[in-house]
């Protein structure tokens, strides 16, 4: 028999402490992480400034108030708390850098002055999903949502990827023809510019994430943003890899275990590992990169056959060509640093909760996950429109015609179309099946059943005619589109969509200083004039 499904989404059960034989700590274990012995001291953190501070002298972003992070993280007793995403064009939507101010905000917080803990920005440049990274949308004052969608090759690691003149020149274009101040818009660009003369697509997105969140004048505890792809940082993670080749099975194993584990409570596992699959991958020759599989004897990636001696060797060779998959690469990550805690968001959790025993393959106890925050930017005239109809940006986003359809229906007394009438119908239903069961007890079955079907269908008739009411509306005022451009760009949530260049060059460095002014979890709305 089948376990009831859950209930909540793996990340509620999480944030609610429901999990605790699926993660070795949870949000309310938070307090306690400042108060830690002595941390990690099997790592050598020399080695891992050295390697970082390379990584910066090529980047271009090696500076003083960096040089005064380096030299903090390599006290004996430093932590980190780390995040990373995807190398998107101009940063990506508007959550990963949402992400790298959650890391620096919950980084301040758990510092001390004996035990500092800095924020780590991981580039995730050793992904090759090339369309989760080529487009990224900008709404501008004449409210024209921008497009911008650049060509890159497919099945690339993005870390190899060259930025081309093109690239520059399509920026450009976006910029000049957005409606904005002539003034922040020369910021922006001139910001853009310095980030574009990073060597490749990578190093143009940390460039940018280093200069927006990065230590530098005026923020001297910023983020260091680190790209595992550079070979100084790849060798660092080279023992870990190579443990992983001597078991390379045992992972894929240990998360299919607990996948049976999640299933058993109802919830769906975010990762599957098929017969064969290691989680780990493998560049070629070509630059493309292969899953590889092991069939107990040799290994294969794409077609072409190896021994566990020939990986180990070109793992001692090129430590940047073998890469972790999903399943693999939190672990990899948190082998490399000394991390407390690791901002994520609801998708890594669900990854999170097949990855404790994966930790503890490589001898690592798992970080606290700790949710980003989740942050819907508030134009003025967005604002009025929520107020006016006492909207939040959620409803807005879960279903926006429902939500102004029964907003208009309210105002108008319409009490046909108000949840509050079928919940009053619900409860009157429910009675008159308890009455007719206590006549006959027969019957108190099929009275429920023509009430679910009864309401049912009412339901169905409300959702029509409170969308009708909005769609009315909106023909009249089009507060609907309005509400829809701004908080559902292309049909996507608006921190998931819109790319957080958008409110610099419409507000200058107001969305920085009010980002960096939150607490560094939870959902907010922040309003800018």
């Amino acid at each position: 028999m089948k376990p009831a499904p859950a209930l909540k989404s793996t990340a509620q059960a999480y944030a609610d402490g429901d999990l605790p034989d699926l993660f070795r700590l949870n949000p309310g274990d938070l307090p306690g992480l400042a108060d830690r012995a002595r941390f990690r001291p099997d790592l050598d953190r020399a080695a891992l400034v050295a390697a970082l501070r390379d990584y910066h002298q090529d980047l271009g972003t090696l500076g003083p108030a960096l040089e005064a992070q380096l030299a903090r993280l390599e006290q004996p007793n430093s932590a980190v708390v780390v995040t990373g995403q995807q190398a998107g064009v101009l940063g990506g939507p508007a959550y990963s850098v949402h992400k790298g101010a959650s890391a620096l905000l919950l980084a301040r917080e758990l510092n001390t002055p004996d035990a500092p803990v800095l924020p780590v920005y991981w580039v995730a440049s050793q992904d090759h999903d090339a369309a989760e990274v080529a487009s990224t949308s900008l709404l501008d004052f004449s409210e024209t949502l921008h497009r911008l969608h650049l060509e890159l090759p497919e099945g690339v690691p993005v870390g190899r990827m060259p930025w081309k003149p093109e690239y520059t020149a399509a920026v450009h274009q976006l910029i000049a023809s957005f409606d904005t101040d002539p003034v922040r818009k020369t910021a922006v660009l001139e910001l853009l510019d310095w980030a574009m003369q990073g060597e490749g697509y990578a190093a143009v997105f940390a460039r940018l994430l280093h200069r927006l969140l990065g230590p530098q004048k005026g923020m001297q505890d910023g983020l260091i943003v680190l790209d595992p792809l550079h070979p100084a940082l790849a060798a660092l993670m080279a023992p870990a890899l190579k443990r992983e080749l001597g078991r390379p099975l045992e992972s894929s194993r240990l998360i299919e275990a607990a996948a049976a584990r999640l299933e058993a409570q109802g919830f769906t596992p975010q990762l599957r590992r098929p017969a064969g699959a290691t989680n780990l991958f493998l560049e070629g020759e070509d630059g493309r990169r292969e899953l590889l599989r092991f069939s107990g004897k040799t290994f294969d990636a794409g077609g072409v056959g190896y021994t566990q001696a020939q990986l180990e060797s070109l793992l001692s060779e090129h430590p940047d060509r073998l890469t972790p998959a999903a399943g693999l690469r939190p672990a990899i990550q948190d082998a490399a640093l000394p991390t407390l805690a690791f901002v994520v968001g609801p998708g890594e959790i669900a990854y999170g909760a097949q990855l404790r025993e994966v930790y503890a393959l490589h001898g690592v106890e798992q970080p606290l996950l700790w949710p980003r925050l989740s942050v819907t930017w508030l134009e003025s005239n967005v604002a009025r429109i929520l107020e006016g109809f006492s909207l939040t940006p959620g409803q807005v986003q879960a279903d926006p015609e429902r939500a102004l359809g029964e907003a208009l229906a309210a105002q108008r007394g319409a009490a046909a179309a108000s949840a509050e009438r079928l919940s009053e119908l619900r409860a009157q239903f429910a009675s008159l099946s308890s009455e007719l069961g206590a006549l006959d007890p027969t019957l108190e079955g099929a009275a429920a059943r023509a009430s679910e079907r009864s309401l049912g269908q009412l339901s169905r008739l409300q959702g029509l005619s409170v969308r009708a009411l909005a769609r009315a509306e909106n023909d009249r005022t089009r507060q609907l589109s309005r509400l829809k451009l701004h908080l559902l760009p292309n049909g996507t949530p608006q921190e998931r969509e819109m790319n957080f260049l958008t409110y610099l060059l419409k507000h200058g460095d107001e969305p920085l200083r009010l980002l960096l002014s939150q607490r560094p979890g939870g959902s907010v709305s922040l309003k800018l004039a």
